[in-house]
């Protein structure tokens, strides 16, 4: 069985066009400016973005007004925590948001995916985001449809569905994730998780907290708020290793 990729429609709501209309109106030709655009994208204030960041308001205001250069070390934090590009922030190359070094995206023209007879990462009939079962529960081979054999995929991962459009545009509605559980619990800040709770199971970034003991999870939408939990809410931690953005074709 081949399965033909094209890109998924995702509906736009008029709050979306105008925070985008908005963003795209920003300067964003001096490292300043982009920090402002970063504030705007986070929907916090400045004092909050300060927090955020876990650094002085009053020093940010300063180096927001030019009183103050921005320091290397300012760059790296707003780096890590907000896992923004680090040469967009700082060389104004780049993009604000690159898609994450770590899951890699598969084209239309190498994805086919083959009977479960054949060798290769299995396709689960899983829609990862729908129910709080624990996923290592579900991983059974009846639920196994089909594999995908690319050189680039680990062997270790399983293949699942992702519905919602809190990812998009980086993983669209419909959307298939190569994901490998986590064996410790050492995070990699601003990579694309699925995180397992008691009541819920979400596909979002991971994000540090000011409070060591909480965690931010962000999605690629900025339609969706940010949402702050507990660590000790977290069942387990699966790593997004690739993304299969697909429409089946008639």
């Amino acid at each position: 069985m081949v399965i033909l990729l094209a890109n998924n429609p995702h509906l736009i709501t008029s709050q979306e066009t105008s925070m985008e209309n908005q963003l795209n109106q920003l300067p964003t030709s001096t490292v300043i400016e982009r920090i402002k655009y970063l504030i705007k994208f986070s929907r916090m204030t400045q004092a909050q973005f300060a927090k955020h960041l876990g650094i002085d308001p009053s020093n940010l205001s300063k180096c927001l007004s030019g009183k103050l250069p921005v320091s290397q070390s300012m760059i790296n934090r707003i780096v890590v925590d907000m896992g923004v590009s680090k040469l967009w922030l700082r060389d104004g190359t780049d993009v604000p948001f690159a898609k994450p070094s770590h899951a890699t995206e598969i084209t239309d023209n190498e994805v086919h995916i083959m009977p479960p007879q054949r060798q290769g990462v299995p396709v689960y009939d899983i829609d990862v985001t729908a129910g709080c079962t624990q996923l290592s529960r579900m991983f059974t081979e009846d639920r196994i449809v089909g594999v995908v054999d690319l050189p680039q995929l680990n062997r270790s991962c399983s293949i699942v569905r992702v519905s919602g459009d809190s990812m998009s545009p980086i993983i669209m509605n419909g959307g298939f994730i190569a994901i490998r559980p986590l064996t410790s619990r050492n995070i990699f800040w601003g990579q694309i998780y699925v995180i397992v709770m008691e009541d819920y199971r979400m596909v979002k970034y991971l994000r540090r907290h000011p409070d060591e003991n909480m965690v931010i999870l962000h999605s690629a939408n900025p339609n969706y708020d940010d949402m702050e939990i507990s660590r000790n809410e977290i069942l387990d931690l699966y790593l997004v290793e690739s993304i299969i953005n697909y429409d089946i074709r008639c």
